[in-house]
């Protein structure tokens, strides 16, 4: 399998995780009967366990931008070092952006969420 479709397959895997950690400190926080009931008028998840859904959240957000980007780099014949870079990049950085967020440190957050930004910016541009 292209170095692409790999990281594209551990982004998935991560992402779910981050599903994982983000429903145990919701369940955690709010109690087992709230979290399965109709979840209407929740409260608001705080602390640790807020941050873990906001990054689960974000790393859906930015998901749906590198898979794409990926499928067609490789359905279209154009994957090189540039795409394997740009999805290394990706994926490394939302690793770290998964800790360093659940951890609360903003601005390192932020330079985290960047390089993954640059990834994303590395496949595009070989398919345009």
């Amino acid at each position: 399998m292209q170095t692409e479709l790999t990281l594209l397959v551990w982004s998935v895997a991560l992402m779910f995780v981050q599903m994982l950690v983000a429903a145990f400190g919701a369940t955690r926080q709010l109690g087992l009967a709230t979290v399965v009931g109709n979840r209407e008028k929740l409260p608001e998840v705080t602390g640790w366990a807020g941050r873990a859904q906001r990054a689960h959240r974000n790393m859906l957000e930015n998901l749906v931008l590198f898979a794409p980007l990926v499928i067609v780099a490789v359905l279209a014949n154009r994957t090189n070092e540039t795409t394997a870079l740009g999805a290394q990049l990706f994926f490394w950085a939302r690793l770290v952006y998964a800790f360093v967020y659940v951890i609360g440190i903003p601005w390192v957050r932020t330079a985290v969420w960047a390089v993954s930004v640059l990834g994303l910016i590395l496949v595009f541009s070989q398919l345009v």
